[in-house]
């Protein structure tokens, strides 16, 4: 008789963990690329001026700036306090008005139902308590109030990169791969029959001078891959750096010598019941 037990999973040390994966090299370099999405979000969730808006896991505030731009009432939110900072400078910029404060996806210090819409591009979708996150962004909606997130699916350019990533350097035992928040399948999981569930395929066009102009960036700037190659020696450097290469060789449909990739991910919409 087997009577060895699973040891529970220590998601508040994973955390930790990514928070300070994240925290490394400078996201926002990345982050300001990718604003169209957020632009794009906005638009999907139909959003209002007359609405509340809460962007969660906001990063450097591609969907933050995009609500404010359309004159909502906008709270933004990341557990990263400098990755916030320069969203403050972005908004600050473009001279729109946004509430900034820190707080974690799976604890919003927010009333039930404070929201009319709730926003996410790329952000929650990292949390380790994939059921808390979806639990917290269900509460601080309000009854007939919408979710809008977008999230890597598995089989795009960013799953298959997360998957290299795995290889070298494997998420902690028990927890779930962050790109299973772009499978419709599983959201319908994760988010209670009180809400229905709108979801849409599209692409974000990551653009760049070449191949090894996309591997620099990513290697200074984008934490999960500054932390998977600071865990590595030498040898498997180069290693992870040969398939990722291989990657961006096999996606790359510039031809001219420019690295030209559609990154799939899911729009999606949720719509809570009242």
């Amino acid at each position: 008789m087997n009577d060895r037990t699973t040891a529970p999973i220590d998601l508040a040390t994973i955390k930790s963990r990514q928070q300070a994966a994240w925290s490394s090299g400078d996201y926002a370099i990345i982050g300001t690329t990718l604003q169209i999405v957020g632009e794009s979000l906005c638009e999907a969730v139909d959003l209002r001026s007359n609405q509340r808006v809460l962007d969660v896991a906001a990063g450097n505030g591609n969907a933050t700036l995009a609500a404010a731009r359309r004159f909502a009432d906008v709270v933004s939110t990341d557990y990263v306090g400098a990755l916030l900072n320069r969203a403050r400078e972005r908004a600050a910029s473009d001279r729109l008005t946004v509430k900034f404060q820190e707080a974690d996806a799976e604890a919003l210090p927010f009333p039930d139902g404070s929201f009319d819409v709730v926003l996410s591009t790329f952000g929650v979708m990292f949390t380790p308590n994939q059921e808390q996150a979806a639990s917290e962004l269900m509460r601080v909606c309000r009854p007939g109030g919408k979710i809008g997130m977008a999230n890597w699916t598995p089989n795009g350019f960013i799953g298959q990169l997360f998957k290299i990533i795995g290889k070298y350097v494997p998420s902690a035992p028990g927890t779930k791969s962050p790109a299973l928040w772009g499978d419709s399948a599983h959201l319908k999981t994760l988010f209670n029959s009180n809400a229905t569930i709108a979801a849409e395929s599209r692409n974000f066009v990551f653009r760049y001078k070449s191949n090894r102009h996309w591997l620099e960036t990513f290697r200074s700037y984008y934490g999960p891959i500054v932390k998977a190659f600071a865990a590595l020696d030498a040898e498997a450097g180069k290693a992870l750096e040969a398939d990722i290469d291989a990657l961006l060789e096999k996606l790359n449909v510039a031809g001219d010598g420019t690295l030209v990739i559609p990154g799939e991910y899911l729009e999606v919409v949720i719509s809570k019941q009242n």
